[in-house]
């Protein structure tokens, strides 16, 4: 079915999410205040401005080149379209991923605070330099650990699903570690060393290896889908549109 814009509906979304100052008084007649409205709806799944304005603050979790610009409010929201697509279909098809531990969670927490460019810029192997990390990106510990526990949770369905048969050789490992980390760290600053992050770059070159079978099988959803983008603002780029979500 693919993607449909609805001004009209976007319109009635709003008003329900109008909420009454509670204040009394003089502030009683003030006019309502917008706290949320709906900008999509997946095969009848909302999402919400407040979904995409948590997408741009978790953005900070994932590593970029000093020359890539963060996603904006356009690619957060086709990121959480492709998400709800996955997880929509996860269930539709009954596959069982066995989900990741609290331990499996603070194991990837503590790496990322070690490993994170951004994280190491700020020194986050500390707890005030975390907490500020945290504050600078107007972000709760909960948060972080919610996104990696739902991140770990795709990522063992996409392993499950298209991983079969593919795998990542120690050259490919050693390739990646010189060209795209080591680059992203300034000249003198310290960088993890290449036996602790070679299970996570594994991990980033299978997600490419499989990108190929994934990116496929999430088009085929989209087409199928009743995507409905309720804010024209939001609406893909027809340029972007076959590549959302990878």
């Amino acid at each position: 079915m693919g993607i449909r814009v609805n001004s009209e509906r976007l319109a009635r979304c709003c008003v329900g999410a109008l909420l009454a100052l509670m204040c009394g008084g003089a502030h009683a007649q003030e006019s309502p205040v917008l706290l949320d409205r709906v900008v999509a709806v997946v095969n009848n799944r909302a999402i919400l401005w407040s979904d995409i304005a948590d997408a741009l603050h978790l953005a900070a979790l994932e590593p970029r080149g000093k020359e890539q610009d963060g996603p904006d409010a356009r690619a957060a929201l086709e990121q959480l379209v492709s998400r709800a697509l996955i997880e929509q279909q996860i269930r539709q098809e009954g596959i069982q991923a066995e989900g990741p531990t609290e331990k499996d969670v603070l194991v990837r927490l503590a790496e990322l605070r070690k490993e994170l460019p951004a994280c190491v810029h700020m020194q986050c192997a500390t707890d005030a330099g975390w907490k500020a990390f945290l504050e600078a990106h107007e972000l709760t510990e909960k948060q972080v650990e919610d996104y990696l526990r739902r991140r770990l949770e795709i990522l063992a369905f996409i392993e499950k699903r298209f991983r079969q048969g593919i795998r990542i050789s120690q050259e490919e490992v050693e390739g990646y570690y010189r060209d795209a980390l080591l680059p992203q760290f300034a000249k003198g600053e310290p960088a993890p060393r290449l036996k602790d992050v070679a299970p996570r770059i594994e991990e980033i070159l299978l997600q490419q290896q499989v990108n190929a079978l994934f990116s496929s099988w999430l088009d085929n959803l989209r087409k199928q889908g009743d995507v409905e983008i309720l804010d024209p603002a939001l609406e893909p780029a027809p340029a972007a549109t076959s590549g959302a979500g990878r």
